[in-house]
């Protein structure tokens, strides 16, 4: 036995959610999907036992990202799920585990190696929570008689088993259901921060309301607006949320304008005369999901710097909200609003740091996010078989070919190569481009420019797959056709 086969012998026991053995109709995929959805939100609403106040959420500022409510049973979202993600497309695209993802054995031990390290990340991503953020509460271990470690590893057990509740609810419906649990759980979360952005008319710290319409609202009953307007200038578009909503609807029709942007490679039946068609590539054509890869390596790189850097003074220093401003962090961490770095508004927080400082940040997060696109957009379509290779194996599979070539694989691989890599790399450097642009001039509900493309992204690709869903289900011959159960 290889070692190999010791560890697929050793993960195949681990608990799993089995795929359906026969076709699932689209009302039941519907109400699975449903189902799940409700019980997020219900799980997000569910207070960890024995925090105390002075508790600090790690990933405060990803929330729209990496999904879940901080302080609750979902609060460490998909973070795991991504981590996972990113290490297992690192070691497959560096060739270091070789693995051929069209193998039905070699995807099988790709997701035994996933369930590992989901868990893995969940265990050591609760414990950094717990020993660094987390706070026991006091006063429930007194009444409780117990020594505050006690709550701690209550905490502990609770964030964990919270973590892999999302991982299998994941499952759930990207067997069951409609589209993958990341996705949905990412479109949820974004969805109710744009809309707390809209509409919330319960005032924050500087006594407006929350929501972009009934601040305006107010504003207007306070009278000189125009006043107001004039003596602001800009700073006061972005401290009340109008740049912000103008960003967001921007955002919104640019990436719905960018997914409908492909390029059609003709196809032609090698048995039926006349039967043509086209294999779209989109320019999104790994879609927006590896934005969250590239942001999760930035996430996880602010978490280690939080946690080690009282021993290693050149990493920075932090505030009392947790972010850094000064040292190697600072530069590293990413613009997240207007706040990190247009001048007015930088300085109203940090008056000691340098507009060369400013500039620097902002050129570290833009290449952080172009250069980690694009590669992980390569990573994203190699590992996920939508590769040249892949491609061209299906296209000669169905008996299609492309006009002009020879109907062979390595003919259409070699024509796809041509196209697909590129393309991905292109879409990757956009969407990289696009996330910090959103993030500079802000997005309502403090969504973040990455977390709103990505939920643009997915409504989108949700709207297909339902459209796609209801057509198999019209015609069962289709279904069949592109291997469905």
């Amino acid at each position: 036995m290889t070692l190999r086969d010791a560890f697929t012998s050793i993960l195949s026991k681990f608990p799993m959610v089995e795929r359906p053995g026969w076709h699932i109709h689209f009302k039941a995929k519907l109400w699975w999907t449903l189902g799940i959805l409700i019980l997020f939100f219900a799980l997000g609403n569910v207070p960890l036992f024995g925090l105390s106040a002075e508790s600090m959420d790690l990933f405060g500022r990803w929330r729209a990202i990496f999904a879940g409510e901080r302080f609750s049973l979902t609060a460490l979202g998909i973070m795991p799920i991504v981590d996972a993600s990113i290490v297992l497309q690192l070691l497959v695209g560096a060739g270091i585990i070789n693995l051929n993802l069209s193998d039905p054995r070699d995807q099988a031990f790709y997701q035994n190696l996933q369930k590992m390290l989901v868990v893995a990340f969940a265990a050591f991503i609760s414990l950094t929570y717990v020993v660094g953020f987390y706070k026991p509460d006091l006063g429930i271990a007194a009444q409780l008689g117990v020594e505050p470690s006690t709550i701690s590893f209550l905490l502990f057990i609770q964030v964990f088993i919270g973590g892999m509740l999302i991982y299998f609810m994941d499952e759930v419906v990207s067997k069951w259901g409609i589209g993958s649990g990341v996705s949905l759980f990412i479109l949820a979360g974004v969805s109710q921060q744009v809309i707390q952005g809209l509409i919330n008319w319960v005032p924050d710290e500087s006594g407006w309301a929350v929501g972009v319409i009934p601040r305006w609202i107010e504003l207007v009953q306070e009278g000189d607006l125009g006043d107001m307007i004039l003596s602001g200038g800009i700073t006061f578009l972005f401290q009340h949320h109008l740049i912000a909503l103008i960003s967001t609807i921007a955002v919104f029709f640019l990436v719905v304008y960018l997914e409908s942007t492909r390029l059609e490679i003709p196809l032609a039946h090698s048995m039926a005369r006349g039967a043509r068609g086209k294999f779209p590539i989109k320019l999104l054509y790994a879609s927006v999901l590896p934005m969250i890869l590239v942001r999760a390596l930035q996430a996880s790189i602010q978490g280690f710097g939080r946690v080690f850097s009282q021993k290693m003074p050149f990493l920075g220093t932090y505030d009392e909200y947790g972010n850094a401003v000064s040292g190697l962090m600072y530069y590293l961490d990413p613009i997240y609003s207007p706040w990190d770095w247009f001048p007015s508004l930088v300085h109203l927080g940090y008056p000691n740091i340098a507009g060369w400082q400013i500039a620097l940040r902002l050129g570290v997060d833009l290449a952080f996010m172009v250069i980690g696109g694009a590669i992980f957009a390569l990573f994203w379509i190699n590992t996920t078989g939508m590769g040249a290779k892949d491609v061209a194996s299906q296209i000669h599979r169905s008996g299609l070919q492309i006009p002009g070539h020879r109907r062979t694989p390595a003919a259409i691989e070699r024509m796809m190569e041509g196209y697909i890599p590129k393309i991905a790399l292109m879409g990757g450097a956009v969407l990289g481009v696009l996330c910090v642009v959103s993030n500079m001039f802000g997005t309502l509900g403090q969504a973040s420019g990455t977390g709103l493309l990505l939920a643009v992204s997915i409504a989108y690709r949700l709207y297909e797959d339902i459209a796609s869903e209801q057509m198999m289900e019209m015609y069962p011959m289709m279904r069949h056709f592109f291997g469905g159960e």
